[in-house]
């Protein structure tokens, strides 16, 4: 069997994630892998010279994957036979061509606090200086502690963390995922548990995408996959898909299985957090996309489509 090109962009959690797929496909199925860097418009965006908020540069242009297009676009050129993503960042309709045979088992999707003085959300001072890229997780902090000042934080992982040490913030909200899987762990000031704050759809969770006609490849790839994860973050992008919305919306959701019983959790905040609407849906395991369309019509119905105006309305603005 030919050994497989892997294709990612090229931050350190990019390239540890690849590395880490290189490494299990050797293991299960003896193949080689070459990792081959593929620098995304969402890099350029994270270095740009002059920052601004992610969702100003629109909700269409984040819901056609900025972080990912180029990767696919390798993937249907043939440079690269599979690809590694994030899967929060992967819009909820893959393009035509591509497939998604695996994802993997969700590392920890919840979010985390990274403070100076070992602050927690609790103990912030008044007025404290946090830092975070992401509307879902400003909307959040926003509900629960409106009196913080809530800044935009730019950059990879390591890069935010010496912001933070560097006196910037006072303190930092960041995926746990990808905190674990750098070796940072040890700097968690606090777990934000999901009564706290929603991760973002597909949080903590690897997809890995070949092309749709390349059967080797997709098999390859599918010896990766793990059933629970793949029903978890299907419930979730189709809740997302039935929002309407890319990977900058103000939603915050999470499944979990038990005992073959699928349970969704999701809300939907304004980007001052003074707004949200919250629900949930349970089900079978092999219905995972009916619960997250169920969900999402209850949000819907529930005021969440006059939530998400709003949002687009303080995005075009500049909240």
């Amino acid at each position: 069997m030919k050994p497989s090109r892997i294709g990612t962009r090229g931050s350190a959690l990019a390239l540890w994630q690849a590395n880490f797929v290189a490494e299990r496909l050797k293991q299960v199925a003896g193949i080689e892998c070459e990792i081959v860097r593929i620098r995304t418009s969402g890099d350029h965006l994270q270095t740009a010279a002059v920052a601004k908020p992610l969702a100003e540069y629109g909700a269409e242009n984040i819901s056609k994957g900025i972080f990912i297009k180029e990767l696919e676009d390798a993937l249907l050129t043939g440079s690269v036979d599979l690809a590694v993503h994030s899967m929060k960042d992967v819009p909820t309709e893959t393009p035509a061509g591509l497939a998604f045979p695996a994802i993997t088992q969700r590392e920890d999707p919840r979010d985390c606090l990274i403070s100076r003085g070992g602050r927690t959300m609790k103990t912030l001072p008044y007025g404290a200086r946090v830092g975070t890229s992401s509307l879902r997780r400003q909307a959040q902090l926003r509900h629960r502690r409106p009196d913080l000042e809530i800044a935009e934080l730019r950059g990879n992982v390591d890069t935010r963390i010496k912001k933070l040490e560097s006196g910037e913030f006072d303190a930092i909200v960041l995926a746990m995922a990808g905190v674990n899987r750098l070796g940072f762990a040890g700097k968690i000031t606090q777990v934000l548990e999901e009564d706290m704050m929603l991760p973002a759809v597909g949080q903590g969770a690897l997809g890995i995408e070949t092309r749709a006609g390349d059967a080797e490849a997709k098999n390859i790839a599918a010896e990766l996959d793990h059933a629970e994860t793949r029903a978890c973050v299907t419930a979730e992008r189709a809740l997302l898909r039935k929002l309407q919305g890319g990977c900058q919306i103000p939603l915050g959701a999470l499944a979990h299985v038990h005992g073959g019983v699928l349970h969704l959790e999701a809300a939907v905040f304004s980007p001052r957090g003074s707004e949200h609407v919250q629900s949930s849906e349970e089900g079978s395991v092999s219905e995972a996309s009916a619960i997250g369309e169920r969900l999402g019509a209850a949000l819907l119905e529930a005021g969440a489509d006059n939530i998400l105006r709003m949002a687009g309305r303080s995005i075009g603005q500049g909240s």
